[in-house]
């Protein structure tokens, strides 16, 4: 049976809901290093307004409010915006708004941002390319629209990596290739696309208890990636670090286009 938006929103919200928490605190969502290579790629400066898409519990909507004229954040569950909306009163910062919605039809009107950005949320929707095409309205002229997502580099891993994410978190979707990708950003007539590539470093204990599969599910999640060390069916390099813990890394991409005028 085909899934459907509204399985599919259902699926996010109960997701979501519990992980809003763990989320918020799991260290490799918040390294110093990806959120500076982040706001570098994106070309944030103070003057900026941006629209963060999928916001989560507004990790990067608040690192990127430091730096900028003001963020606003829409999420889809409101658990998340409530993290959101903690983090902000935490670190003192006045210049974001938060909104609980439905990206795939953006609340604002076109032109409202010169930014506008989405991380780890592509890979749970079911028409990235809708996403993508108002993420690109409610951009500027000149202005840029950026994706940070998990990848895939070829068939065979890309059935491994999605079919161990659907068992760790019922919402995974598919991770696209990056030239699907690419064709997304020249579909929406996005110029000047760059792209850069890094690895989420995380451990597969920690990850886990952040996480919320079926019953069952974590005992095959565990089989699969110590099948797969040193074998790299995966595409995300598993291997044990000095404790002797499964550690893996979220190949990830970083695409920026410019919005034609």
């Amino acid at each position: 049976m085909s899934q459907t938006a509204e399985d599919q929103r259902r699926l996010i919200l109960d997701q979501f809901t519990r992980q809003a928490e763990p989320f918020a605190k799991l260290p490799a969502h918040s390294t110093e290093e990806s959120i500076r290579l982040l706001g570098e790629a994106s070309g944030i400066g103070p003057e900026d307004t941006i629209l963060d898409v999928a916001c989560g519990p507004g990790l990067l909507a608040c690192a990127f409010a430091r730096g900028s004229r003001h963020v606003t954040g829409i999420d889809l569950t409101p658990a998340m915006i409530e993290q959101a909306r903690d983090r902000q009163q935490a670190e003192g910062l006045t210049n974001l708004s938060w909104q609980v919605g439905d990206v795939t039809s953006l609340p604002f009107p076109d032109a409202s941002f010169s930014v506008t950005f989405t991380r780890y949320s592509f890979h749970h929707l079911l028409d990235p390319a809708a996403v993508l095409a108002e993420m690109a309205r409610v951009t500027r002229p000149g202005g840029r629209v950026v994706v940070v997502d998990v990848y895939t580099s070829s068939v065979e891993q890309a059935e491994a990596y999605n079919n161990v994410e659907r068992l760790r978190d019922p919402s995974h979707v598919r991770a696209l290739s990056l030239e699907e990708l690419t064709t997304l950003f020249k579909t929406n007539r996005l110029e000047d696309v760059t792209t850069r590539l890094y690895g989420l470093d995380v451990q597969l204990e920690p990850l886990l208890a952040a996480s919320f599969p079926e019953p069952g599910a974590i005992e095959e999640i565990r089989r699969v990636f110590a099948a797969d060390l040193d074998q790299n069916r995966l595409g995300v390099g598993a291997r044990r670090d000095e404790s002797g813990a499964i550690r893996f890394a979220f190949p990830t991409a970083v695409l920026v286009g410019r919005k034609t005028g």
